[in-house]
């Protein structure tokens, strides 16, 4: 993870962090640790923020992410609600696990890209050779 995390969650989790994640020209955030009610504003905040700075496809890597719930996914689909409006695509990396199983439940994963590692997503980015 490159850049700066953003600090600690408003329940003071000292495990969760959102860092700035560049994958070449793509822009986005990873996110580590426990997303729900307690850290769900300070994810937001950060999503809002780095989407406002940064143009084109936007990436939001979950690999870290221990567990998610229906504010995490609130925050996931505001993201790509406030990224439709300038028809900029977003992708994330869910690898298959509980996460994705909880977008899965939801159904909601239908909404996003989705990737199974950093590794997947670089090889797409790079198109065919």
């Amino acid at each position: 993870m490159s850049g700066h995390p953003s600090g600690r969650g408003a329940g003071g989790d000292l495990g969760f962090e959102v860092c700035d994640l560049e994958l070449g020209k793509v822009a986005g955030v990873a996110v580590r640790g426990e997303v729900e009610l307690a850290t769900e504003p300070e994810l937001t905040a950060a999503l809002d923020d780095r989407i406002r700075r940064t143009a084109g496809p936007f990436v939001i890597d979950l690999t870290t992410v221990d567990f998610l719930d229906s504010c995490g996914i609130h925050c996931l689909v505001r993201a790509r609600a406030l990224l439709g409006r300038d028809d900029r695509p977003l992708a994330l990396i869910c690898p298959p696990g509980n996460v994705r199983r909880v977008l899965q439940i939801a159904a909601v994963d239908e909404l996003f890209t989705l990737y199974g590692s950093r590794e997947e997503l670089a090889r797409s980015l790079a198109g065919p050779r």
